[in-house]
């Protein structure tokens, strides 16, 4: 199944399963199916819950944080991602206020729906990462889609908090397969964090028993663990082709951790494995200043001091708007190649 499939059987999911939930958003009803075809087949199942908007991001979030604060549950989706900033004052200033504000805590259960990424030559104005924007807020939690996350888990996880939500989706993941990796690796679950590493029974692997997924972490031999990547799902297939690239051509074996929720992202069930790991890695396709990775890199700096063996190290998109044309947006945007770099550079230094 694709990563697009599973997030729109899981909207059909939660519809079918919670009377209490809407959906709103621009042009999303049949045959269209919104821009990238999540919500298709929704409105023809649900028309009285299903509702397309005028084209007005803030007016559009506003009237489901409304619903929400009125008792409903509500899913937003924005079109593209860069257009969430003109709902930025609803969601700053109404819906994660509202959760608080009143004198007790109101639940006001709120999606925001955001594809977002470049890879697909959209340009500069539909092609922005721009969770940076969002972190920090008290009382608006960032989720991302990720290839091994089942979306109806993190929908009813988002709704339960009773707070709002934005979750980022890359839009080059919704034609990926869900839980596909390399031959070469093999994946756990620890919390909320996807933990991929060296398959010991693999062609590459070293052949040592695997460690159990759990709270406490995964039990990693240190010959497996040159370095650790930290990245959002949109970055995971690029973090596995530079994981493939560094263990055939240099011979270094990593672990990638995939997070759920960005923000609040509490690491302390990994800070096993991060203490221990050479270099630690954050990447994001966002440009640089103000960032989740920063803010995680920091995070770690504190908690792991005197046991980090190198700083943490930062892969962001370049300082550039995203051009139309593939080849210059390739040379903006973080590829697997950015990635390798980073972490060769990072064990040299």
């Amino acid at each position: 199944m694709r990563v697009g499939e599973n997030l729109n059987r899981a909207l059909h999911g939660l519809l079918a399963d919670d009377p209490s939930v809407y959906v709103l958003g621009e042009d999303l009803l049949d045959p269209y199916g919104g821009a990238f075809k999540i919500t298709k087949g929704l409105s023809t199942r649900f028309p009285d819950r299903v509702l397309t908007t005028p084209l007005s991001e803030g007016a559009v979030v506003g009237a489901a944080s409304g619903l929400a604060l009125a008792g409903g549950k509500a899913v937003v989706e924005i079109m593209f991602a860069d257009f969430v900033a003109l709902a930025f004052d609803q969601i700053l200033n109404f819906a994660a206020k509202s959760v608080t504000m009143y004198g007790t805590r109101v639940p006001l259960p709120l999606v925001i729906r955001c594809p977002s990424g470049g890879h697909r030559g959209y340009g500069p104005t539909h092609s922005q990462s721009p969770q940076k924007h969002f972190i920090g807020i008290p009382g608006l939690s960032l989720f991302e889609m990720s290839p091994f996350h089942d979306n109806r888990a993190v929908l009813d996880r988002m709704l339960a908090l009773g707070e709002p939500c934005l979750l980022f989706e890359d839009k080059v993941l919704y034609t990926r397969r869900m839980y596909e990796v390399d031959e070469l690796f093999r994946w756990d679950l620890v919390d909320d964090v996807a933990v991929v590493r060296l398959d010991p029974g693999g062609p590459g692997g070293s052949g040592m028993s695997r460690g159990d997924a759990g709270p406490g972490g995964l039990e990693i031999p240190d010959g497996d663990l040159d370095y650790v990547l930290i990245v959002p799902g949109g970055l995971a297939h690029r973090a596995l082709a530079a994981m493939r690239a560094l263990l055939l051509g240099h011979d270094l074996a990593g672990v990638l951790l995939v997070p759920s929720r960005l923000y609040p992202f509490d690491p302390s069930p990994l800070l096993p494995i991060l203490g221990r790991a050479p270099l630690v890695c954050v990447a994001e396709d966002g440009s640089a200043g103000g960032t989740w990775g920063g803010h995680v890199a920091a995070d770690l700096h504190t908690r792991l001091w005197g046991r980090l063996r190198r700083p943490v190290r930062l892969v962001h998109s370049a300082d550039s708007v995203i051009p139309t044309a593939a080849h210059l947006e390739r040379e903006v945007l973080v590829q697997e190649s950015t990635i390798r770099r980073a972490v060769l550079e990072g064990l040299d230094g």
